[in-house]
């Protein structure tokens, strides 16, 4: 990890003056929460949990440079908590895949003793980046993608995952419907 992120999450776990870019929580409606936190040039887990301590569910892999998430329609009058997690790890180069009955294979030969998985990242046609669309189990060597209309002509890539420090849990609690 570059130390520029090492610095910045730094700041974040010790909770550092208001001048300090921080991971929040905004309630927008009373059941949208916007979550955003600073650009560290990694992509992000996010996960979330109904008490502060879990158990935690991961609901988004964003790609790099992503710095919000809009998490919509949640129940009334119900806490979520939130933290993400960056990861990073190196990438492929391009993989073009044929595709069989709308269904891609992917096989590679796992050369990390130590991934936390493999992310496979999609960038489908006239899209300017990949986003992630698949999360192994570390040693995990193969993954079957069943594809949706638009994908059939798709490029692909896979990257080692390796984890960084989790941010500060925020927490929202929803308010009651409309």
């Amino acid at each position: 990890m570059p130390v520029k992120s090492l610095v910045l999450v730094a700041l974040l776990a010790v909770g550092c003056s208001a001048a300090a870019p921080t991971f929040t929580a905004t309630l927008t409606t009373p059941t949208d929460v916007v979550l955003s936190w600073p650009d560290d040039g990694d992509g992000h887990r996010l996960e979330y949990a109904n008490g502060p301590a879990g158990p935690w569910t991961t609901l988004r892999f964003l790609p790099a440079h992503t710095t919000s998430y809009h998490h919509p329609d949640l129940i009334p009058e119900t806490p979520f908590y939130y933290r993400v997690q960056p990861y990073t790890g190196p990438v492929s180069t391009e993989l073009h895949a044929v595709t069989s009955g709308g269904t891609v294979t992917f096989t590679w030969a796992d050369r990390s003793p130590d991934e936390a998985g493999f992310l496979l990242e999609i960038r489908r046609p006239g899209a300017p980046d990949y986003d992630p669309v698949e999360v192994t189990d570390p040693d995990v060597t193969t993954c079957a993608l069943s594809l949706l209309p638009g994908e059939e002509k798709s490029a692909y890539r896979l990257r080692t995952l390796h984890y960084g420090p989790l941010s500060p849990v925020v927490h929202q609690t929803t308010g009651k419907e409309r």
